[in-house]
C-alpha cells in the first residue's frame, strides 16, 4: 500500500487493495473460520462500522497531501513497533473494542491497512494461536465485506480502469499466495517481523517526504 501510493491516487489504490486483499483473505481463511471466536468480534463490529463510514468520508473529501502524511506517520509507528518488538501479552478489557474498532475501521477505509489496531486488540484478548488466526480471518472477512459495500455506495469501485486493474492483479495475487504457502525462507518470526518493520520505516519516511515536497 505505501509503495503504490507513490504512483497512484489513494482513491484508486485503496479500493484496489481492498478487493484483492478481501479475495486473498477469503481464499486463505475458508478452512479456519470454524475456530474463530465470534464472541470477541461482536464488541468490535459496531465501532468498526462507524470507523469505516468516517474513513470513507475522509477519503472522498480530504486532499491527498494530508492523507499521505497521515499514512506515512501510521506506517512509521507500526514499523517501529515491529522493529522494537513492542508486543505485550497482558489481557485487556473489552472496553478497548471501541477505540480498536473505530481506528481499525477508519484506517482501513482511508488506507486499506486497518489491521494493526485490530491485531493489537485481539493479541491482548486471545492467546491461543489457532483461535487468534481464525478470528483475524473472520474479522477481515466481515470488515472487508463491509468496506466493499460502503465503497460501492460511495462510488469508489465504479471505475472501469480500477476494475480492470483488479482483474489484472488477481493472477499475481494467486501466484503470491501459492509461493507464500510453499516457500520457506529460513527466517524466524522475529527476524521476519523486523525485516517488515524496516521496510515499513523506509516506506513511511518516503511517504512523508512525498507529502511535504
Amino acid at each position: 500500500m505505501p509503495l503504490l501510493a507513490h504512483f497512484l491516487p489513494l482513491t484508486f489504490v485503496v479500493p484496489m487493495i481492498l478487493v484483492t486483499d478481501f479475495l486473498a483473505s477469503l481464499a486463505l481463511g475458508t478452512h479456519t473460520r470454524q475456530h474463530a471466536r465470534w464472541d470477541e468480534l461482536k464488541p468490535l463490529m459496531p465501532f468498526s462500522i462507524l470507523g469505516v463510514l468516517i474513513g470513507t468520508t475522509l477519503l472522498v473529501k480530504l486532499p491527498e497531501a494530508p492523507l499521505l502524511a497521515t499514512l506515512g506517520l501510521f506506517v512509521l509507528l507500526f514499523g517501529a513497533r515491529n522493529v522494537l518488538d513492542l508486543h505485550g501479552t497482558r489481557t485487556i478489557s473489552r472496553r478497548w473494542a471501541m477505540p480498536a474498532g473505530l481506528t481499525g475501521g477508519a484506517i482501513g477505509a482511508l488506507f486499506g491497512t486497518g489491521g494493526p489496531p485490530y491485531v493489537i486488540y485481539l493479541n491482548h484478548r486471545l492467546h491461543d494461536k489457532a483461535e487468534l488466526r481464525a478470528t483475524f480471518s473472520g474479522l477481515f472477512f466481515l470488515e472487508g465485506g463491509l468496506r466493499i459495500v460502503v465503497f460501492l455506495i460511495a462510488g469508489l469501485l465504479l471505475n472501469t480502469t480500477l476494475l480492470l486493474s483488479i482483474l489484472a492483479a488477481l493472477p499475481l495475487v494467486a501466484l503470491g499466495l501459492f509461493l507464500g504457502n510453499r516457500v520457506h525462507i529460513g527466517l524466524s518470526p522475529l527476524q521476519m517481523q523486523r525485516i517488515i518493520g524496516i521496510i515499513l520505516l523506509v516506506s513511511g519516511t518516503s511517504l512523508l517526504w512525498r507529502a511535504w515536497v
